[in-house]
């Protein structure tokens, strides 16, 4: 379980580096300093997550459309292993098609958002994940 003011790892999950570059602007809009680790697809953040090279505690912020291995395929790898079947997901993707979104939640994500719905509120996106990570106890 985290500690009081522990710093908590973002690994983000997503294949566009406009995007990304947005996530990070946001963050360091918000003067927030935790640590980012980027995953280009769901193969390649699977890999660091069972290599343990994503410090603990820590959030996913996920990607649904990617290639090599798309969001879903990565939420069914991460939830049949023991060792990282209770992370911390979030979506955060272009798709608002309902079947992505029930499937999500069928994978006990614990939020969804589209892309073009968060817009310039992105900030509010960041500003939920900060307060989030800062009340909530997570597992280590």
């Amino acid at each position: 379980m985290t500690k009081f003011g522990e710093q908590v790892t973002l690994l983000v999950v997503e294949d566009d580096d406009i995007d990304f570059m947005t996530i990070e602007r946001s963050f360091a809009r918000e003067r927030i300093g935790n640590k980012i680790i980027r995953a280009h697809h769901g193969e390649e953040a699977l890999s660091l997550l069972l290599n343990d090279a994503v410090p603990h505690p820590y959030v996913v912020l996920l990607d649904l459309q990617m290639p090599k291995m798309g969001g879903l395929e990565f939420l069914a790898q991460v939830r049949s292993n023991e060792n990282t079947a209770n992370a911390i997901i979030f979506v955060l993707t272009t798709s608002d098609d309902e079947q992505d979104i029930v499937s999500s939640y069928s994978q006990n994500v614990a939020g969804y958002f589209v892309k073009d719905e968060a817009g310039k509120e992105f900030v509010e996106i960041v500003s939920l994940l900060q307060g989030y990570w800062r009340i909530a106890h997570l597992p280590v």
